[in-house]
């Protein structure tokens, strides 16, 4: 009888050997349109494997044959690696704002404008005392070889610049140290205090011209950035660690291709676009159009292809960059927004100037996503608090249509905080949907048409090496 019961048992489990793409155990692949007048992209949404394949053989590899079957073989491989990527990292870098305060009113500023006017500075104590906290939570959890980072963040650390240059010196050897700032208090002692420390220095420019630049920069009686910036890339120039971040809004998005071209002749050594974050009520009144937004910013990227071809020299649009990384090589990839769950609370946290703690600065505001306090709370317990979870939990197998999107782990349906204020939900989509689309399928005809490397850092494939390799699809 008990043996009886066990043969039935079995007999009900389905026997499929993974025989036929898209049935039973087989692989499952979603062909989609790149727009490219060769290629079509086939795609495993779940690991992230994907092929480029003729048009004419994309029966051939959807009714099995050579692909599917050696793509078999590797595919517990590649769903490890994807499962590690997304739910087996610490975090190893730390977001620190020293101050609330800033001296600019930025239109889409994500810090609420009553803490920019007139919040606090983190006193120099406190900031060298959380250094150490941080050391010893990194020297407990990361290898002894990895070098935990720390990015002085904003609104904008320089109005607390004693205190973060204290922090620096203090503790150089310890962690890798970035500044990200407006550049308006980037005068000479601060330029040459921080590039004889190697410190990464990010500051931040809209567009070519004043005119358009000083729409959405300003500070609180109205007067723009421009200029600063300028004089700010000009004392920057010749080093290697700075880059320019461009917040894409609908105030700036027709100059794009413009600003690549003043990047590229200032010699700007990398730079990001970003699409602006839609988090607070104020950055949505200059939210641009997904249509629009895609159109203008693959454009610029056409011109960095241009000006590579005529001039032998690259401006890498980091995040553009880090998607093409997320498809050549996912675990290889430099920034964590575009993956779900996003790095916010697992692979970095970020911290306020009172030492309270958030996954992500984006949160910061936001008190329902503190999750405790440096300086009362031990890191370890506040990273899996219930508002970390939150945000470390949000995944785009929960999110429609992001759970049947073939691209899901190539964009991740940033970003949570975004889609948290303003769609009312931790599994709502984020505000760009489309725009992020577009730029996958662009990267993938980069992909086909072989011309990463115009789009890509210097380096970008050193210690890389194939793990899957086929011919003739």
């Amino acid at each position: 009888m008990t043996a009886t019961k066990k043969n039935s048992s079995k007999d009900n489990r389905a026997p499929s050997r993974g025989l036929f793409v898209n049935t039973g155990n087989g692989p499952t692949f979603q062909a989609i349109d790149i727009g490219h007048p060769e290629y079509m992209a086939v795609i495993d949404p779940d690991t992230a494997f994907w092929s480029l394949v003729k048009k004419e053989k994309l029966a051939d590899v959807l009714s099995g044959g050579d692909l599917s079957r050696a793509y078999a073989k590797k595919s517990k491989q590649f769903a490890k690696e994807m499962n590690t990527l997304r739910f087996g990292l610490k975090p190893s870098a730390v977001y620190f704002n020293p101050t609330e305060r800033c001296n600019m009113n930025c239109t889409y500023c994500y810090i609420p404008e009553k803490m920019r006017r007139g919040g606090k500075h983190m006193p120099e104590k406190e900031l060298l005392g959380a250094l150490d906290i941080l050391k010893q939570h990194f020297n407990s959890t990361l290898p002894k070889s990895s070098k935990p980072q720390i990015i002085f963040h904003g609104a904008e650390p320089l109005l607390n610049r004693d205190a973060v240059f204290a922090g620096i010196e203090a503790y150089g050897k310890d962690f890798l140290f970035g500044v990200q700032t407006n550049a308006t208090l980037l005068d000479d002692s601060a330029v040459d205090f921080l590039t004889s420390r190697d410190v990464s220095i990010g500051i931040s420019l809209d567009a070519p011209t004043a005119r358009i630049a000083d729409q959405t920069r300003k500070n609180w009686e109205g007067e723009g950035t421009f200029k600063y910036v300028i004089d700010a890339m000009k004392r920057l120039k010749g080093y290697d660690g700075w880059s320019v971040i461009c917040t894409i809004s609908s105030a700036n998005l027709r100059y794009l291709t413009a600003l690549v071209n003043f990047f590229h002749k200032q010699e700007v050594p990398t730079c990001l676009m970003n699409i602006l974050r839609c988090t607070l009520p104020p950055s949505r009144r200059v939210k641009p159009g997904d249509e629009q937004a895609a159109k203008y910013f693959l454009a610029a990227l056409d011109r960095t292809y241009e000006l590579y071809q005529e001039t032998g020299r690259g401006l890498p649009i980091g995040n553009f960059a880090n998607i093409l990384m997320a498809i050549i090589a996912p675990g290889a990839r430099r920034l964590m927004c575009d993956i779900s769950p996003c790095g916010g609370g697992r692979c970095f946290f970020a911290l306020a100037p009172n030492g309270d703690m958030f996954p992500c600065s984006e949160f910061i505001g936001i008190d329902r996503f503190k999750g405790g306090n440096l300086f009362e709370n031990d890191i370890s317990d506040v990273l899996v608090t219930e508002p970390f979870k939150m945000v470390t939990g949000r995944k785009v197998e929960d999110i429609e249509p992001c759970r049947r999107c073939a691209i899901r782990h190539f964009c991740g349906s940033p970003c949570p905080a975004e889609a948290h204020e303003m769609n009312g939900g931790m599994h709502k989509t984020g505000a760009f949907c489309e725009f992020y689309e577009e730029q996958v399928r662009y990267a993938l005809r980069v992909i086909a048409d072989g011309k990463v490397d115009a789009y890509m850092w210097d380096g970008w494939e050193k210690g890389m090496k194939d793990t899957f390799a086929i011919q003739g699809v």
